[in-house]
């Protein structure tokens, strides 16, 4: 089947400059101010849109340094957006509008909240103490299902001791009942279409372990938290007896296909098989209804790029998913009852988190393009009643990164996530159909004296990694650099496994920080650089798949050798090449700097691996790290590659450790182990570590912030602005 592509419309497209106004000469003209760490900081983040019943509005979560509150925009683009909550700490997530359109309700610390969007403080929505969690309106606005600890304080609300309550309770007067209850817990509910039903799943756990190691001192307690999954429940509230799904366990992607059937993915043990499961919510019998055999592992990304599927449509005859059959991650679909899957997207570029239109007849998607894989496109697929025939058309929307689109009721708009060269994330909207108005602009999440027109736009380029492969990066040569002379490098390496970098700002926050940090250091005269190396997305399946049995192998070699490529630029100094990156970046830099110990004058790892065989252990991540390279005691070789910190004695040049202590993605304790090891094998003074009490794996708090940035900046300064000593002549 070929698709038809049609372009729905052309858009003439306008980059908003802050205008810097101009002197009567060059030589009077004021010098244009430079761009500050504490201005990065400011730079907002917009989240989690929805659309107003009437799509007249957009209400939206602006998180700026880990405080986000609730706002309101036009969707038509006039006016600024409207802060309807101004919390000075804490975040506001789960927001969801009433029938009429007039008010938000929205969960905070424990309590629902509404705020009127005319004006006026937030208030909360039932005057007596309520605390819960999990707050989800039913399909008609009328009511909300929670979840509340048993002893009906804060405390038990987030303490899975003393088991969970599962509470309906109407908006209108605050009658409530429970509805289900479980000794253990109870999370992810989900209405049925009819709002006759609800899904979630009860039992799951956390299991506590501390340990104390020899080298941290016994007074010092590190706890590791093993998840133990749960088990899916199907409820019909007039019967209030739940029924649990036939298999056993927790899966991913739960949604109702009708008001009686559930589906949801898994995968096999060994993670070469993925499933589509369809279960019967009255009787809880299971059946697959799709499976997918892959080589070496299922490795499209479930959270943050493609999202977590799979996708039934509104009317129940549908099922939408993603697949990399043909190397490439695309979007099928089936129907709800099984049958064969047909695919909707076709060609060398990834499509990514679909969504359904709200009459059934049309998915939109995002996907990046064949020779840009660092932008992304909105595309529509036209499903009708034949996926089959869809018809596949492309909104040019703002030249950039668009992501994650979201239909208003009526489906004649999207609001979408646009980021470019120029500008960090922010929220547009566009219509869907032929003739339909250009982008509208709804949020300017930059701070206004920041002067965008230094921004630096990157090049993409490709160098040979060990095997010849050709390695796709990102360059940044700063503006008006003198080419005649030499100056100092920074490669930067991005974390996650699973990630990319984009043409312009990225589209997570987590990594948005970094990319401004580096515009930070163009202007000062920085040469930047950024590898995809193998495993990265947006290149298709093989190059994702690529580290499989050879994580920390020709994927950490992908990245150092960015650093070779640096020193055929005849503008950069060799000898002033220095390295960071972030989690499985900063896993990387370790590498770099015991493995080629003399090629970076100076690296920085922000909570970095140290060690697979630990990472394995820890119960979180275990399943990331089987699927790619196996158990510790199946491939103890390819372990023990993976572990920089066998190599510390190999230390030459200055290393920088940046970690939080609430880390649970990478735990504190790997960088304590680091720093002992780097001790004991008199490395010292080559070592510096920073501690931030209390912060997450992505700093996000303003003072975290302030802090890394300049201590990096202070860092690469030492070390790379001024050229490398002369080495002594041999006597």
């Amino acid at each position: 089947m070929r698709n038809r592509i049609h372009a729905v419309h052309t858009v003439g497209v306008a980059i908003i400059l802050l205008a810097i106004a101009d002197g009567s000469s060059a030589q009077t003209a004021a010098p244009k101010p430079k761009l500050t760490i504490e201005q990065l900081i400011d730079i907002k983040h917009p989240s989690d849109p929805i659309w107003s019943p009437d799509g007249k509005l957009v209400a939206f979560v602006w998180d700026r340094a880990g405080v986000a509150n609730l706002y309101v925009a036009n969707a038509d683009g006039s006016g600024q957006p409207k802060p309807l909550t101004t919390f000075s700490q804490g975040q506001v997530e789960g927001a969801f509008w009433n029938a009429d359109g007039d008010t938000v309700y929205f969960p905070h610390e424990g309590d629902l909240w509404q705020v009127a969007t005319s004006g006026g403080d937030p208030k909360l929505v039932w005057s007596k103490p309520d605390p819960g969690s999990g707050y989800v309106p039913s399909p008609d606005g009328k009511r909300v299902a929670f979840i509340r600890g048993n002893r009906g304080t804060r405390a038990a609300a987030q303490d899975s001791s003393h088991g969970s309550d599962l509470i309906i309770r109407w908006l209108s007067d605050g009658t409530e009942s429970t509805t289900a209850h479980d000794d253990v817990s109870i999370r992810g509910i989900i209405w049925s279409p009819d709002g006759a039903s609800i899904a979630y799943t009860a039992g799951s756990k956390i299991i506590h372990h501390d340990e104390s190691p020899s080298y941290s001192g016994a007074k010092l307690i590190y706890r590791v938290s093993e998840y133990v999954p749960g088990q899916i429940y199907a409820l019909k509230l007039a019967d209030a007896k739940p029924v649990p799904i036939a298999k056993p366990g927790e899966y991913g992607g739960l949604a109702w296909v009708d008001n009686t059937h559930l589906v949801f993915d898994g995968q096999s043990p060994d993670f070469k098989n993925y499933f589509i499961y369809l279960a019967d919510a009255a009787s809880g019998t299971t059946k697959t209804i799709h499976e997918i055999h892959e080589e070496k592992f299922w490795s499209i990304p479930d959270w943050g790029e493609a999202g977590a599927q799979p996708w039934p449509s509104p009317n129940g005859k549908w099922i939408a998913f993603l697949s990399d059959q043909d190397g490439w991650d695309h979007l099928y679909v089936m129907p709800a009852s099984g049958g064969d899957a047909i695919q909707i997207t076709k060609g060398r570029f990834e499509a990514w988190r679909p969504a359904w239109s709200h009459d059934s007849t049309r998915i939109a998607f995002d996907a990046n393009l064949e020779d840009r894989p660092g932008d992304r496109v909105l595309g529509i697929a036209k499903i009708s009643d034949d996926p089959a025939h869809a018809e596949v058309t492309y909104i040019p929307a703002t030249p950039g990164t668009n992501i994650e689109p979201h239909w208003s009721e009526g489906d004649g708009r999207l609001v979408y996530q646009h980021t470019d060269t120029h500008n960090s994330a922010d929220l547009y909207t566009i219509g869907t159909n032929p003739g339909a108005l250009p982008p509208v602009r709804l949020t300017d999440s930059m701070p206004a004296g920041m002067d965008r027109s230094q921004f630096v736009e990157p090049q993409f380029v490709h160098f040979p990694g060990p095997d010849g492969q050709q390695v796709p990066g990102w360059l940044f040569v700063p503006k008006n650099l003198d080419r005649t002379k030499k100056h100092p490098a920074i490669m930067w390496i991005h974390g996650d496994g699973v990630n990319q970098n984009y043409d312009g700002w990225h589209v997570q926050r987590n990594y948005a920080v970094y990319y401004s940090i580096h515009q930070y250091f163009l202007q000062k005269g920085y040469v930047v650089f950024a590898p995809d190396y193998r495993g990265s997305i947006g290149y298709g399946r093989d190059w994702r798949t690529g580290v499989y049995m050879d994580v920390g192998g020709k994927d950490a070699k992908d990245a150092w050798m960015g650093a070779n490529y640096l020193k055929t630029l005849p503008y950069v100094d060799a000898d002033r090449i220095g390295v960071w990156g972030l989690s499985y970046g900063g896993f990387f830099t370790l590498i770099a700097m015991t493995d080629q110990p003399t090629l970076f004058r100076a690296g920085v790892d922000v909570a970095g691996v140290v060690d697979y065989a630990m990472y394995y252990s820890d119960p979180y991540h275990g399943d990331w790290t089987a699927s790619r390279i196996g158990t510790p005691e199946q491939n103890p070789q390819v372990y023990a590659n993976a572990s920089p910190i066998s190599h510390i004695d190999r230390l030459e040049r200055p290393l920088l450790i940046l970690h939080g202590t609430a880390d649970v993605n990478v735990p504190f304790l790997e960088s304590v182990w680091l720093m002992d090891e780097a001790l004991k094998k008199h490395k010292g003074d080559l070592v510096s570590f920073m501690i931030y009490p209390g912060e997450f794996h992505y700093f996000t708090r303003e003072h975290v912030l302030l802090d890394a940035w300049h201590r990096v900046d202070d860092f690469f300064d030492a070390n790379l602005r001024a050229p490398a000593a002369a080495k002594p002549k041999p006597k």
